[in-house]
């Protein structure tokens, strides 16, 4: 049987690269790390790791327990925390996925009053999932999920936090500055910038410039919100948010917000989790101070 303390041997071996820095991780002798890694190669009947020159490398065999120990030892870990915050008379962690950067921002301005409001409770807030955030969920790696897309899942559910209006952000003296709305032919001569999402999630493109059999000059991807709405200010491109974050985040900035399209295009900003944890107490107070937070946000 594969034991908890065999997936943090194979995770230090690829970690540290030398069984004697994977030993001293994980403060043992150097022998002794030796006879276990023995004693599971005998008994799974398999080799784990190689020698090269003074360093390791794992074998398929030992890639496959490493894929299972990354997969295994994050809901483990999780697990130690929740009883152990259940030991010390918590209620417990809410475990946070954030799977976008405006669900970054407005998690941000919330996560005061949840804290404020449930002071029992731990919060841990994940931005990078090894597949998805919808996996994460599935997988118990996290408990609710802040996301911008619905995908039906089986037993998962979701609630809607807020629709809200994307907007163009454009310099002040762009030569789009003083357009009502946008058209698909006028973002087609400008250099769009993104966040590094998929393409198939820029609503932009999928429910504005697809459907119009157009796209823009360039896409350029940037991490920074902030370096972000620099650029645009700099008329080094363009740029889109919702029009909460664009109200907030531009204010200092000779930015003008454009209508995209003659009706708008809109967003809702989604809570998924599990269908049996949504009558969790502390998971309806946080959908509860989320909802009034956006409606406070977009109006």
């Amino acid at each position: 049987m594969i034991e908890h303390s065999h997936l943090k041997i194979i995770q230090a071996l690829h970690t540290n690269g030398t069984l004697t820095e994977a030993a001293n991780a994980l403060c043992l002798s150097q022998p002794a790390l030796s006879h276990q890694i023995s004693y599971l190669e005998k008994k799974l009947c398999v080799a784990l790791w190689e020698r090269e020159g003074r360093s390791l490398r794992l074998t398929q065999a030992g890639k496959l327990l490493l894929e299972v120990a990354n997969q295994v030892l994050p809901v483990l870990s999780q697990a130690e925390k929740t009883l152990e915050a259940y030991s010390e008379g918590r209620q417990g962690i809410l475990r946070i996925g954030v799977e976008c950067y405006p669900c970054f921002e407005w998690l941000t301005g919330m996560i005061g009053q949840f804290m404020r409001g449930m002071p029992e409770m731990d919060i841990d807030i994940v931005q990078k999932f090894q597949f998805s955030g919808l996996e994460g969920l599935l997988n118990h790696h996290i408990d609710v999920l802040i996301t911008p897309d619905m995908v039906k899942k089986e037993n998962i559910v979701y609630e809607i936090l807020a629709e809200y209006q994307l907007v163009l952000l454009v310099s002040a003296d762009h030569s789009l500055a003083e357009t009502k709305h946008l058209t698909p032919e006028y973002l087609c001569k400008e250099i769009l910038l993104t966040f590094p999402v998929p393409l198939e999630r820029l609503d932009i493109l999928t429910h504005f410039m697809t459907p119009a059999h157009l796209e823009p000059a360039k896409l350029k991807q940037i991490e920074s919100l902030e370096i972000m709405l620099q650029m645009t200010a700099l008329k080094r491109g363009v740029c889109v948010l919702p029009e909460w974050l664009a109200d907030i985040k531009s204010k200092d900035l000779k930015l003008r917000k454009i209508r995209i399209g003659k009706k708008g295009l809109y967003q809702k900003l989604l809570l998924a989790m599990r269908e049996p944890d949504k009558a969790i107490p502390y998971i309806q107070k946080f959908i509860a101070i989320g909802q009034k937070t956006v409606k406070n946000s977009v109006a």
